[in-house]
């Protein structure tokens, strides 16, 4: 931690100021930006340029060896993984309360459903959009891609957050991901998922990150265009009827 930080927390209590986030816009990152402006959180950006391949060059794979965003710093802690940053950031912000605590009972919930987005729902939609068969049941992480959708949108229908009534940190990075999911048809756009993206949709930290995401985007030299594939969009599932 520098002085400057180091002083902060002597003042304020808040052990978060020296907080820097390695993100590039948009990507994948862009979710913990929102989450970010939920937490009412003091950070740094590192804007990493993916055209250029900043993800590639040797500073940042000394942050992450797989190249890729985002990933936080806090400290001396370097955090990547998705799933590891929004569970690391919520409870680095206890006061905003979109992490439940240790004890809450709907702290195991919450869990479920950070842990079902990274080991269920995206190895489910990557073999799905490369058209591979998943795994036998038996050992597959998902069961299948119907089954681990079904799980999701009854969920979703029970809402009107994941945790019911609360809003969590669960909520950015499922509102984040499946945005850009539905977005580039790599989902089917269900009604529960449409009505829950339109109450997420709609919340200002959302709005004020997106807002600044673009700002970010726009002072980057333009990408080439990027084709992506949709894949078959067919569900079987109930509630995607």
């Amino acid at each position: 931690m520098d002085a400057a930080a180091a002083a902060h927390e002597a003042v304020t209590g808040d052990p978060v100021a020296d907080l820097t986030l390695y993100h590039a816009a948009p990507s994948r990152s862009s979710g913990v930006l929102i989450l970010l402006d939920e937490l009412g959180a003091d950070y740094r950006i590192q804007l990493l340029d993916i055209q250029a391949g900043d993800q590639h060059k040797a500073d940042y794979l000394a942050i992450n060896p797989l190249g890729k965003v985002p990933a936080v710093r806090h400290g001396d802690a370097v955090v990547t993984e998705q799933v590891a940053i929004y569970v690391y950031l919520a409870d680095l912000h206890p006061k905003a309360r979109l992490a439940p605590a240790i004890g809450d009972p709907l702290r195991g919930p919450y869990l479920r459903w950070v842990a079902f987005y990274g080991s269920c729902f995206e190895p489910a939609l990557v073999d799905r959009s490369m058209k591979r068969e998943p795994a036998a049941r038996a050992i597959s992480p998902y069961a299948d891609f119907d089954t681990m959708l079904g799980a999701l949108l009854a969920q979703l229908e029970a809402g009107p957050w994941l945790l019911g009534e609360r809003f969590s940190a669960a909520d950015v990075l499922w509102g984040s991901a499946l945005g850009w999911t539905t977005r580039f048809q790599l989902l089917p756009m269900a009604p529960a998922i449409e009505r829950y993206l339109a109450r997420f949709d709609a919340r200002p930290a959302v709005q004020r990150a997106r807002a600044r995401d673009a700002e970010m985007a726009a002072r980057q030299p333009p990408r080439e265009a990027r084709r992506v594939r949709p894949t078959s969009l067919r569900c079987s599932a109930p509630s995607c009827r």
